[in-house]
This record gives C-alpha cells, sequence and structure tokens, in this order.
C-alpha cells in the first residue's frame, strides 16, 4: 500500500506529468468544444510523452480528431440538393449551430433554389392560407431559433386592433 503511494507522489512531482496532463484536459476541452483542429496538438504533444498513463487515451482521442476533421474535409457536395440534406440531417441530429451555418452557405451559393426560402416567408404564406396554424406554430420548437425575431413575433402574436393584413409585405398586383 505505502509503495502505491509512494508511486502516485512521483508522477503528481514529475514536471513532465504535469505537463503532459494539462495537454490532454487541454485537448479535452477543446474536443468537447468541437474544435478538433484545436484539440489535435494537445494529443500529439501528450502521445509524444513518455507518460504511460495519459498516451493510450490521448492516442484515442487523436484517432478521434483526425476522424472528424477527415469528415469535415469532406464535406464537398455535388449538388446543392446533397448539401440541403446533409443541412437536414444535422437538425435531425439536433446540431442546429452546423445545420444553420451549411444552409446559410447554401442560401449565399444558390438564392434562387426553392427549398432554401426563408422560414419566414414560408410561415407567413401557411398563416395566410389557415389562421388557426398560428396556436401550433407558438408551440412547434422547429421555430425555436426564429423565437427573438421581430418578424416572426409580428406573424404569431399580431396586434389585436390591427386589421389582419397590415403585418404582411403586399403582394404586387
Amino acid at each position: 500500500m505505502a509503495q502505491k503511494t509512494t508511486a502516485k507522489k512521483s508522477l503528481a512531482d514529475d514536471p513532465r506529468y504535469t505537463q503532459a496532463l494539462q495537454s490532454y484536459e487541454a485537448g479535452l476541452r477543446a474536443m468537447q468544444e468541437h474544435k478538433f483542429d484545436k484539440a489535435k496538438p494537445h494529443f500529439q504533444k501528450v502521445v509524444g510523452s513518455s507518460i504511460k498513463e495519459l498516451t493510450d487515451r490521448a492516442s484515442l482521442h487523436l484517432n478521434t480528431c483526425n476522424q472528424h476533421i477527415e469528415r469535415s474535409s469532406a464535406n464537398q457536395f455535388k449538388t446543392t440538393e446533397e448539401h440541403f440534406d446533409y443541412a437536414v440531417s444535422l437538425m435531425n441530429l439536433g446540431d442546429y449551430v452546423t445545420a444553420r451555418e451549411h444552409l446559410d452557405k447554401l442560401l449565399k451559393q444558390s438564392p434562387k433554389t426553392d427549398y432554401v426560402e426563408d422560414s419566414i416567408r414560408r410561415l407567413d404564406e401557411a398563416l395566410r392560407l389557415n389562421p388557426q396554424l398560428r396556436y401550433q406554430a407558438r408551440n412547434d420548437s422547429d421555430f425555436q431559433n426564429l423565437a427573438e425575431d421581430p418578424r416572426f413575433t409580428e406573424l404569431l402574436y399580431p396586434d389585436p386592433g390591427a386589421p389582419e393584413d397590415d403585418f404582411r409585405e403586399e403582394e404586387p398586383a
């Protein structure tokens, strides 16, 4: 028992171990933030150290980082439809931030593509056809990211004293 305590103390006192542990922890933090390019050098330092207690785990995390980096560089889409499908799959996985980045990129690349329409305009069209959808849209988690947008609020919570079409853009004649 005394021998194990001495071994642990000697590891904690070793500056190489402390440095490797700090690199390992920094790599984990970056990895948790999905910053795999940033995590990779930290794990490489640990793998290059002679600290066996950390090198195996760091090697595993380094492989994971490499896979994610390779996957992200492989996101060269052949068609806009393929890119759109990928963004939808990200939304289905709950990765809304990355999905939005892809949709914004897609919108800049192909602004006239019909399925990259502005969701507020689509909601406006749906509410014109069926105003009872307003209640459903207020409680739909798919619109959560739009909740702070004043245009969204105007559509779902119109001024009760205003005529129904005052808050919408007029269509050209």
